[in-house]
């Protein structure tokens, strides 16, 4: 029987409720633009330049990333290596870490691979393990970081890249175990395990799928649907992070960081955040800080927490799982900025 107390929408209503619920980054995109040429014209042309350049930047990340991804699905191996990250998790959380403090992936380059990886099943702690201390460190800004703020700094900041993976993972694992962060991602993400949560009894995976009609659409799907994901958020990460560079004085940065003791660490910490543009502008901008007597925890702090929280690796978490998830990345980077900041500059004074 009908229901007839609830009113039938019409198919336009139920297409405007379909894109708001599927499509607010292109909204949001759209809406930025659209108050940008109202406000500030000429700020529309370098802001789609930033975007263009930086979706052109990390295309062979993409490219791989949703490979990897239609593959798994195509195959059915998709099972295969969702068991494989099962049954020892402090190893995997372990290897999560070390893999994104020694890989050369930057904070947007590690995305895509971060959406194939959740969705193709592998467990969130291991991944948040990976997510944390990726966006850190890298072979590259190793050398940089060596280069500008010295070889202690350097090393001091890639072992923290590992801990903050090793904790953050090991905190998310023991939250799922309790039951706190049941299905963690949102929707669409992950396959039916809700990123690693069940793992399914794998099939035997059929490799050429190509001979297979129904996998080659499976194959087509999940790349376009893998494609679209990322696309419309990383523009409108890369989106606001042009806004920021624009908008946020470096003087400004300058001028709140300065001082010493606890209180710059905190202040550090915080504003870390959104005045963080990227891992590379940053080096400069702390190594100056520090040669007009900044304290080195201070700029250590900054470099954890706008790392970690930098505005495309954020969108990214928000993107793919749940609010109280996206609280607890923000919590573990933000205390653990904080706590090896202050270590930092204990270590500095013995």
């Amino acid at each position: 029987m009908t229901d007839q107390s609830q009113p039938n929408p019409g198919p336009f209503f139920a297409g405007a409720q379909h894109i708001w619920r599927r499509e607010k980054p292109w909204l949001a995109f759209v809406a930025i633009l659209l108050l940008l040429t109202v406000f500030d014209a000429g700020q529309v042309t370098p802001s789609i330049g930033k975007v263009s350049s930086a979706l052109v930047s990390i295309a062979p990340f993409l490219f791989v990333s949703i490979l990897i991804a239609a593959w798994a699905g195509a195959t059915g191996a998709d099972n295969l290596i969702a068991k494989a990250f099962t049954g020892a998790p402090a190893m995997m959380i372990l290897m999560g870490a070390l893999a994104g403090g020694l890989s050369p992936f930057c904070s947007c380059g590690v995305i895509p691979l971060i959406a194939a990886l959740l969705a193709i099943g592998v467990p969130l702690a291991p991944v948040m393990a990976f997510w944390l201390a990726s966006p850190l460190m890298d072979p590259s800004m190793f050398v940089l970081t060596a280069g500008v703020l010295g070889l202690e700094f350097a090393i001091a900041k890639t072992l923290i890249a590992v801990a903050m993976g090793i904790i953050g993972g090991t905190v998310v694992h023991l939250l799922m175990k309790s039951g706190a962060l049941v299905d963690p991602l949102r929707e669409g993400i992950g396959n039916g395990g809700c990123g690693g949560t069940k793992v399914r009894n794998p099939k035997p995976p059929v490799w050429a799928f190509w001979t297979d009609a129904a996998r080659m659409a499976k194959f087509r799907t999940e790349g376009t649907k893998t494609f679209l994901f990322l696309l419309k958020w990383l523009s409108l990460a890369f989106l606001l992070e042009s806004l920021m560079l624009a908008y946020v004085p470096a003087e400004l940065v300058t001028q709140t960081l300065g001082g010493n003791g606890v209180l710059p660490i905190v202040i550090a910490t915080l504003v870390g955040v959104p005045a963080y543009f990227n891992g590379y502008a940053a080096l400069p901008l702390i190594g100056t800080l520090m040669e007009q007597g900044m304290q080195s925890g201070a700029g250590m702090a900054f470099l954890i927490a706008g790392g970690v929280t930098s505005l495309p690796a954020a969108i990214a978490v928000w993107a793919l799982v749940k609010f109280r998830v996206f609280a607890l990345y923000i919590a573990i980077s933000l205390g653990g900025a904080f706590v090896t900041g202050l270590v930092f500059h204990l270590w500095t004074l013995m």
